[in-house]
């Protein structure tokens, strides 16, 4: 059965969201993961401070992408949440232990207050950004689901080989996206900290891609399947060599800006080639491949669909808008004041 052109379009829409997630909360937990590595209060409320004004609405995609996967692709959602329930959880904890965080650790004036809600931010950004990748890793190589799309796996049987290399090169990804957040935000010895970081975890970012890369063609062949075919693969590979090639240049020269947009240039192309990969498939089942959940079998029905796009398509202008005048108005160097975190 061949996805229909509105089914496309969700599975297309669906892959913006997660992007969107990736690129703009994938800033603010590399901010996390690097407070785990500074020494001085000052800058860690520096750090917090700097991703204070957007972190709550880059979160807003994540909670967007799934309501729209609950509308558009109701088997999918079903199965995926059921089968990564666990999972799921400790990554919504992660998530809720960031946000406690940020709000708790001024509440008290205490060194050792303070110290504790910074740990606590650093450790769910991390546990946060590894789990995305596991997730990611799970569906590329394929989950243990039946002829009914029920899951019959267990939670340790997510946490293979593959799915913690893919969970490890998301960390790294999302640190150096920080890093070049950060250092943007920053003057004097944190900024170059940071742009050491950056470079640090950009070097491990090409180097894990890498290995990743060539495990996939062991453990997920079928995301080659056609896919090397495909012009739009190329495309994106070129972005993505292109973009990474650019990020070292960037950070030597002080384009920061550019670095920044080059970064998530990168992390929407490796994004992109996923779903390449996996298109027109949504969850593949390692059991056998007649029950793969595809985008055609695992969608809601045409008049929703359509009911789906009216309201996403006078609504996101919307999200959109505001998201860039948020990041207008909080342009520059952060500055910690009074009423800061």
């Amino acid at each position: 059965m061949e996805p229909t052109g509105l089914q496309i379009t969700w599975f297309l829409l669906f892959g913006f969201l997660i992007a969107g997630f990736a690129v703009l909360d994938g800033f603010d937990l590399g901010v996390g993961i690097l407070s785990l590595f500074t020494k001085k209060p000052d800058d860690r409320r520096l750090m917090i401070n700097a991703i204070g004004p957007v972190w709550d609405g880059n979160e807003v995609w994540l909670i967007t992408a799934g309501a729209g996967l609950f509308a558009a692709f109701p088997p999918v959602y079903a199965t995926v949440f059921s089968g990564f329930y666990l999972a799921i959880m400790l990554l919504l904890t992660f998530l809720i232990m960031r946000a406690v965080s940020i709000e708790f650790r001024g509440q008290v004036a205490s060194p050792r207050w303070s110290r504790f809600w910074d740990v606590m931010f650093g450790v769910g950004s991390l546990g946060a950004a590894f789990l995305f990748g596991v997730a990611v890793g799970n569906l590329m190589r394929g989950v243990p689901i039946n002829e009914q799309g029920v899951f019959t796996g267990s939670f340790l049987g997510l946490l293979s080989p593959y799915a913690l290399l893919i969970g490890a090169l998301s960390v790294v990804m999302m640190t150096a996206h920080g890093g070049i957040y950060m250092a943007k935000k920053s003057e004097g010895e944190l900024h170059e900290r940071m742009l050491s970081y950056a470079t640090r975890a950009w070097t491990a970012w090409v180097a894990l891609y890498v290995v990743a890369t060539i495990y996939t063609f062991f453990e997920a062949p079928h995301l080659l399947d056609g896919t090397l075919d495909n012009p739009l693969t190329w495309v994106a590979m070129l972005a993505l060599l292109g973009a990474l090639a650019f990020i070292p240049f960037a950070l030597r020269s002080g384009r920061l800006g550019r670095g920044f947009f080059a970064s998530a240039a990168a992390i929407c192309a490796m994004w992109a080639l996923v779903g390449l990969g996996l298109f027109p498939d949504m969850v593949p089942s390692s059991i056998d491949s007649a029950y793969n959940i595809t985008a055609a079998n695992g969608s809601s029905t045409e008049r929703t669909l359509m009911t789906m796009l009216v309201i996403v398509g006078l609504g996101m202008p919307f999200v959109l808008g505001y998201t860039i005048w948020v990041y207008w108005i909080f342009k520059g160097k952060t500055v910690v004041g009074h009423d800061s975190y």
